[in-house]
């Protein structure tokens, strides 16, 4: 089983617009309602890849009961620890006249003490039962940053880290297999503005050294990189003509190197096979609904390099 844990989930509206005028009245031409959200969309990518997989979140208010029958209706398990502050919802808006994607996200409601306790307990207890773990979000306010720490701790099975700053920081004790913030988020933990590719490489070298087995950074279109203590490689993700709505392409590529991974496949191949869930994702208008045949056929497609 593949384990897709955190705390920000979203419940999203998407909203198309043949095109989109500030400050005036806009009709939209479509509108969906979807659940989104780093952990969601994780789940989601996991799923729709073949899984089996797990998602386990905090959820909670009028969404929880759309979120449920959205999960039901798609064939996904999950896992709830019920809030009392209600999931947050956020809207993404797609101008097609101009691919102009705009997002207003609203921030996580906090989570109360023993919400994290009964989070912690049940993710104890999914994790004993996964293959691969996926760690992956923000925290509301008031989480405590070692949380991530917490659980990796109670984590037997490979671990995917998508976090940034402390919170990463204080889980890199425990030699996570993959940890993958962006570039800015990168610059962010280590506290510097990344110029060049080797900043950024030096930066990542700095992770490996604190603890994360390999570190993979996304920069969008252009080049990603992998590194690990002894090994630097640049992969190019194949060019997208078709790109319909590019959010959550790292979350779908979470998704994808966990399925690989979890398929036996080394670091390199499961990155291969993350980008190119990312890129299947940018096709598709609701966000890590990916299709197995497509993706393996894109990760063919992704070209790398290693780097002296």
């Amino acid at each position: 089983m593949i384990l897709s844990a955190g705390l920000s989930p979203a419940w999203q509206q998407i909203l198309v617009f043949d095109n989109y005028r500030h400050g005036e009245v806009n009709r939209a031409k479509q509108a969906h309602w979807v659940a989104s959200g780093k952990v969601f969309n994780a789940g989601l990518a996991a799923h729709h890849l073949g899984g089996p997989s797990l998602t386990l979140a905090t959820v909670g208010g009028p969404p929880l009961e759309q979120i449920s029958k959205e999960f039901d209706s798609l064939g996904l398990k999950y896992r709830w620890v019920e809030t009392q502050a209600a999931t947050r919802v956020c809207t993404t808006v797609i101008e097609r006249d101009s691919g102009i994607i705009t997002e207003l996200v609203e921030e996580g409601r906090p989570v109360t003490g023993e919400e994290l306790d009964r989070f912690v307990e049940a993710y104890t207890e999914e994790a004993a039962r996964a293959k691969v773990a996926v760690l992956i979000g923000s925290f509301p306010a008031g989480t405590p940053d070692d949380f991530y720490s917490r659980l990796i701790e109670r984590t037997s099975c490979p671990t995917i880290i998508d976090a940034r700053c402390e919170p990463l920081l204080l889980a890199l004790r425990h030699k996570p297999l993959l940890v993958k913030p962006n570039r800015e988020e990168l610059g962010h933990t280590v506290g510097r503005v990344l110029d060049d590719d080797d900043d950024l490489v030096a930066a990542m070298k700095e992770i490996n050294s604190r603890g994360a087995q390999w570190v993979l950074i996304s920069d969008g279109p252009r080049p990603a990189w992998l590194t690990s203590g002894a090994e630097t490689f640049r992969l190019h993700p194949p060019e997208i003509d078709n790109i319909v709505n590019a959010i959550a392409c790292g979350d779908a590529m979470a998704g994808g190197i966990a399925w690989a991974v979890r398929d036996g496949r080394d670091m390199l191949e499961a990155v291969k096979f993350g980008i190119a869930a990312a890129c299947d994702n940018l096709t598709q208008l609701l966000p890590c609904r990916l299709d197995f045949g497509r993706v393996e056929e894109t990760a063919h497609r992704v070209l790398f390099e290693k780097v002296s």
